[in-house]
């Protein structure tokens, strides 16, 4: 086990989601630049960690997968394209094991999360709310759901079930 790749793979990941979630909540986009963060990172780390190159493809294909299933989405209006690529790049981290559960919790996550901005848009926004720009826009009807809220939690809750988590703890090889 390599102290730095616990280091890296504990850092990387976390923060891309937790940095994805706020700036979604705060902008209502999520920059390409944390895609690729969490992609470069998945290419250097999992073998690093131990990876091999059949599971790695494995791991892409699900990402791939779910990239066309996330831009479907997008294609409908039911998803944002940064909220689509953002999926895509944390199922690449979870692989065929994982990603079933992150996408039914995220979904979870993001139904309980519309139905609070549904509600909330039907009522006038506190005095104090006005002045404040992303809370705004979370009233306004015309805008969508920031998505990248619900992905972020689910995100965090499932990587402490998955052999990243378990490679950091104790330093067990992913294979």
């Amino acid at each position: 086990m390599s102290d730095i790749t616990s280091l890296a793979i504990l850092t990387i990941f976390p923060l891309c989601m937790i940095f994805a979630t706020f700036y979604d909540l705060f902008t209502m986009t999520i920059p390409n630049r944390i895609t690729m963060a969490l992609i470069v990172g998945f290419i250097v780390l999992a073998p690093l960690a131990g990876m091999g190159l059949i599971t790695m493809a494995w791991h892409f294909g699900v990402a791939i997968l779910v990239l066309i299933v996330g831009f479907m989405l997008f294609n409908i209006g039911v998803m944002g394209g940064g909220d689509a690529k953002l999926l895509a790049a944390s199922a690449l981290w979870f692989g065929t094991a994982f990603t079933l559960p992150y996408v039914l919790l995220a979904g979870i996550f993001g139904g309980a999360l519309t139905l609070v901005i549904i509600v909330a848009r039907n009522f006038s926004p506190p005095a104090w709310v006005l002045k404040v720009e992303w809370i705004m826009r979370l009233y306004d009807k015309k805008s969508g759901v920031p998505y990248g809220i619900a992905l972020g939690p689910a995100a965090m809750i499932i990587f402490t079930a998955t052999p990243w988590f378990d490679y950091i703890v104790s330093g067990k090889a992913m294979i």
